[in-house]
């Protein structure tokens, strides 16, 4: 890359920040900054929120992912990954029964309400989790197009990443995210196009689509993980599920379901990436659409840099959002009180904060698959606890058993202690299916372990008399 062509792609960080603060709305009061809602009071309309649903998920690091599962695995990897958006309109469908079945204003007010403040504060600080990693794992992917990780180049460009997108997320909160993922949704589906055109024609579309073993030790483990894990990974991401419960039930739904099938096509058409890959004998890494993007000429890879930098932005842009209103509108409810009146400026101090400390694993060279593998059985106790809810009137226990549960799981997971006789087949993926599947069932079966033991009692009592 010649010295012309570094400043461009420098120039265009520089320039996507300042693009950005100059076009996205200001918000001046709270109903802007953490609902979305306009100057006249109106909610984001159904499009709006269809396509902010959509690029908000379509993570940096989900896009790179995808790619290098469509090169270890082919099209059953890239299938396996695409699986996971259909976590949007099962989440959908969830808050859809929760606003008009049970009330609920919030998930969490809604955890207040149902299991009680101290699964509220559980719930709350795996979502605190959430967002932490989400900071990292995308500045280290648009840092990784500017030189290799530790790098002066990986380092700087991610921080200047980050405080372009800080800086118009100041601005305008959920509204000015709201107002930039539409813009970033059409540039990142007209820069996907331009990467799929320069790497598709290499191969004939049968060729990219039958690539690939349909087995379990070939990508379909981690498929059917993909699938056990829908009904509950949704749930503690905020980016998601906020934006849930800020317009009509109806209108709501549509945007969830159509931004779900939207993303599930998306992430699948990336993965040819790492198909292309695999078939051109690439050697395996853990960011493939670089690799690929270093041989498509100028042009390539700037596309690719560009569909890179709107991903992570908006999903960067709606983490500190939805942080804002964890912190300022949410927590408070957890002590018993009402959101402060400066609550806007509580919730922009708390970005400050995340841009600051969320960027440490990404300068201390933390691999960002692990931003996304161990949360995911972490948090399988969460099905249960918003699935059944309908069954619950008010049971902390039904909660709590699930919840850790699911915990447990996933720290035994994580430190490699899970037995190996819980694997399922023998792929990479085994024992992460076996975890889920039988953890699952042992969530299940501890929320409603709570609302069986009262029935027992009864049940003792009426045999005594």
């Amino acid at each position: 890359m010649n010295e012309l062509q570094t400043y461009l792609f420098w120039g265009f960080l520089l320039a996507f920040g300042a693009v950005m603060y100059l076009v996205v709305p200001k918000s001046e009061d709270e109903a802007g900054f953490f609902r979305g809602h306009d100057s006249q009071g109106r909610p984001a309309s159904e499009w709006a929120l269809m396509l902010s649903i959509f690029i908000s998920w379509i993570f940096a690091k989900s896009v790179t992912n995808a790619a290098n599962l469509g090169a270890a695995y082919g099209i059953v990897g890239g299938l396996a990954y695409a699986a996971y958006w259909l976590s949007i309109p099962v989440a959908g469908l969830v808050i859809y029964r929760l606003r008009t079945r049970e009330g609920a204003t919030g998930l969490v007010p809604f955890l207040i309400g149902k299991y009680g403040r101290g699964a509220a504060l559980a719930f709350s600080a795996a979502i605190l989790i959430r967002l932490f990693n989400e900071v990292w794992s995308n500045t280290a992917v648009v840092g990784g197009y500017y030189g290799d990780s530790g790098s002066p180049g990986f380092i700087f460009s991610a921080l200047l990443f980050t405080a372009a997108v800080l800086f118009y997320s100041l601005k305008g909160g959920l509204r000015s995210s709201i107002f930039s993922d539409v813009i970033q949704a059409i540039v990142f589906i007209l820069f996907l196009g331009v990467v799929l055109a320069f790497v598709l024609p290499n191969h004939t579309p049968r060729v990219l689509l039958t690539e690939g073993d349909f087995a379990l030790s070939s990508g379909v483990d981690l498929l059917l993980v993909a699938l056990l894990q829908v009904v509950s990974y949704p749930f503690h991401d905020p980016v998601l599920t906020d934006r849930g419960f800020i317009t009509r039930e109806k209108t709501m739904l549509r945007a969830f379901v159509a931004a779900g099938a939207l993303g599930f096509l998306a992430i699948l058409a990336f993965s040819l990436v790492g198909v292309h890959a695999r078939l051109e004998g690439f050697k395996p890494s853990g960011n493939v659409p670089a690799e690929v993007a270093r041989g498509l000429g100028f042009a390539g890879f700037f596309a690719m840099v560009v569909v890179m930098v709107t991903s992570a932005g908006s999903t960067l842009d709606s983490t500190f959002t939805s942080l804002s209103k964890l912190v300022a509108r949410e927590l408070p409810l957890l002590a018993g009180r009402l959101p402060s009146p400066k609550a806007m400026t509580i919730g922009s101090l708390a970005m400050v904060a995340f841009a600051l400390l969320g960027n440490v694993p990404m300068i201390a060279g933390t691999d960002i698959l692990k931003a996304t593998t161990i949360s995911g059985t972490m948090v399988i106790g969460l099905a249960p606890v918003f699935l059944l809810s309908r069954w619950v009137r008010y049971s902390p226990a039904s909660f709590h058993l699930a919840f850790w549960t699911g915990i447990a799981l996933g720290v035994l997971q994580a430190v490699d202690m899970v037995p190996a006789s819980w694997a399922i087949g023998s792929g990479k993926y085994g024992i992460l299916l076996g975890t889920n599947l039988y953890g699952l069932v042992l969530c299940t079966a501890g929320f409603l372990l709570p609302l069986a033991l009262p029935r027992r009692r009864m049940a003792s009592s009426g045999s005594a008399a």
